[in-house]
């Protein structure tokens, strides 16, 4: 372990700040690393966190589509305190099945894993990723599958969580006892991240 690179803030917090955390905690719960982190910027941090709340709670998107999506863009970023916290409070409750979690990390987007429309997503993912763009055969595809405001979110989502993945990454946050670790540990000999961007 790597002793992160700002310190998260430590307890007792200010009440604006102790509101804030119990609602994204939904609970009087001690707050995720990352929240205490980004909480040592307090101009930045509600506004940040405003549109993770959005992406989770108010979205137009399928749950479980969603939660692939975001998965495979963490295991592209190589986040894996964000992936882990995701599979423990996420996929795992939505029934998404250990095939397809490991998936996210190991499969390419045309595994026989992945249903027609799930394939889609994790292309969608891995050309955002390499290319920062959608090919036009791509783009066809998802315009013929999602509405234009799930299009949208869907890029949104993209974009949100390579950002937490920098800050994941850069800052080298803490684990969270409750995340899946393990997991993660055990696909990365075969993670497509690895092969993809050698």
């Amino acid at each position: 372990m790597t002793a992160p690179r700002i310190a998260p803030l430590e307890a007792p917090y200010d009440e604006d700040t102790q509101a804030l955390f119990e609602k994204l905690m939904r609970s009087k719960r001690e707050p995720l690393n990352i929240f205490k982190t980004k909480a040592k910027h307090p101009e930045l941090f509600p506004y940040q966190m405003a549109m993770g709340g959005i992406l989770l709670y108010k979205g137009v998107l399928d749950r479980v589509e969603r939660e692939l999506v975001l998965h495979r863009t963490c295991a592209r970023c190589g986040s894996k305190y964000e992936w882990g916290v995701h599979v423990a409070a996420f996929a795992r409750p939505l029934g998404i099945s250990e095939e397809k979690i490991r998936g996210t990390i190991t499969a390419y987007w045309d595994d026989p894993i992945w249903s027609e429309r799930e394939s889609a997503l994790i292309r969608f993912v891995d050309e955002l990723h390499d290319t920062a763009t959608i090919s036009d055969a791509l783009w066809a595809q998802l315009a013929e599958g999602w509405s234009e405001k799930e299009i949208i979110e869907l890029i949104a989502i993209v974009g949100n969580y390579h950002g937490i993945s920098f800050f994941t990454n850069a800052l080298q946050i803490d684990i969270e006892d409750s995340a899946e670790s393990e997991l993660w540990d055990a696909c990365q000999a075969e993670s497509v991240s690895a092969k993809t961007d050698a």
